[in-house]
């Protein structure tokens, strides 16, 4: 693997823009093969115990407007 890594940028010395446009292209990149890849039979375990917390009041939903409202924020 430390061949792989040779031709990789060094991060460290990319500037802000650099990094997040590399990051967008990546995730535009693997989005697809993400998308259409089987959920493991862990991550379908997860996402039942998750739904049942909710639908038992244990937990609650937030909306995405709510969640980053609350980020940074002790």
């Amino acid at each position: 693997m430390s061949h792989f890594y040779g031709m990789l940028p060094d991060v460290k010395t990319m500037t802000k823009k650099e990094k997040l446009l590399t990051m967008r292209s990546l995730w535009e990149d693997m989005r697809e093969s993400i998308n259409m890849a089987p959920e493991s039979p862990e991550i379908i375990e997860l996402l039942d115990q998750r739904a049942a917390r909710v639908e038992s009041g244990e937990a609650e939903l937030w909306d995405w407007d709510k969640v980053k409202g609350t980020i940074g924020r002790p």
